[in-house]
């Protein structure tokens, strides 16, 4: 059999590949650039490094990378991604756990602050979406306490991609019209959301950091008229070599986080659609 080279076969992938770092240093400006704060001023760019695989970075986040001075990563950041940086480049890690508080989020905010406010140029790098349980509200605020210009570049959040993983969209027509984002886990001392508005036909929610918290989950759903029924997908991991997956009901959850072993982190998808609530009607 002839072999046929990658640029012969796929020309567009093998120019797409190879030209990926010139292509990203030469995009243009967003319409709306960071304010700056004056010459040679600092800068700091919290960045969505996604949701663990390397090629669902954005081509912004890819760029703001690139030319970071520094860079202070989240653990769930996969180490590939660093690779991405330029060389010199620092890379500080300053991870967190549920529940776990090695890096106060002060400490965090004023070590960003302090190298921007020294000229370099900051990429605070976190899991997913930073705008989405990420923490942004606090870091954006030291920032402009600070007079430090800082810029938002999203990334892909973890229910996207386990909803990839999955080949199941987030919403359905016909079924479920309402998509909702929530957390298990809230700031300590905060109360529980309010699950007896999720609990509602048509909606299919996405619950964060839940994992730990699955039973009070399911306990909330099921006291505010959820049917056992409702079928619920669970994905860690998503999009990650060691991303797992089961389907259950809601009524089981917490049974098939046992059984399986489930940990953190990882997405649960509670959908109630609306031929379950119809199905539910015509039988009462």
């Amino acid at each position: 059999m002839k072999s046929v080279s990658l640029p012969a076969a796929f020309p567009l992938l093998a120019r797409v590949v190879g030209g990926l770092r010139a292509t990203v240093t030469a995009l243009p400006r967003p319409r709306r650039a960071p304010a700056r704060c004056g010459d040679g001023a600092g800068h700091i760019a919290l960045v969505g490094a996604g949701p663990g695989a390397r090629d669902l970075l954005t081509l912004r986040a890819v760029a703001r990378i690139g030319a970071a001075d520094v860079i202070f990563y989240d653990r769930l950041v996969d180490p590939a991604i660093l690779d991405l940086a330029r060389p010199g480049a620092r890379c500080v890690y300053v991870g967190k756990e549920v529940g776990n508080c090695a890096w106060p989020q002060d400490q965090i905010d004023r070590m960003i602050v302090d190298e921007a406010g020294r000229g370099h140029r900051v990429v605070r790098l976190k899991s997913g979406d930073p705008s989405i349980f990420g923490r942004a509200c606090e870091e954006i605020a030291a920032a402009r306490a600070a007079g430090i210009a800082v810029e938002l570049v999203p990334g892909i959040t973890a229910a996207s991609a386990a909803a990839a993983s999955l080949c199941r969209p987030l919403t359905e027509r016909g079924e479920t019209d309402t998509f909702v984002i929530s957390t298990g886990t809230c700031k300590p001392g905060d109360a529980a959301p309010d699950r007896a508005a999720l609990a509602r036909p048509g909606t299919s929610v996405a619950f964060y950091m839940a994992v730990e918290r699955a039973a009070r989950v399911q306990a909330d759903l099921l006291a505010a008229g959820a049917p056992a029924a409702c079928p619920v997908d669970i994905v860690a991991s998503a999009s990650t070599p060691s991303e797992r997956f089961a389907a259950t009901t809601l009524g089981a959850l917490t049974e098939t986080i046992a059984r399986e072993g489930l940990k953190s982190p990882a997405i649960l998808f509670v959908r109630y659609p609306k031929s379950l609530a119809a199905a539910r009607d015509r039988a009462a």
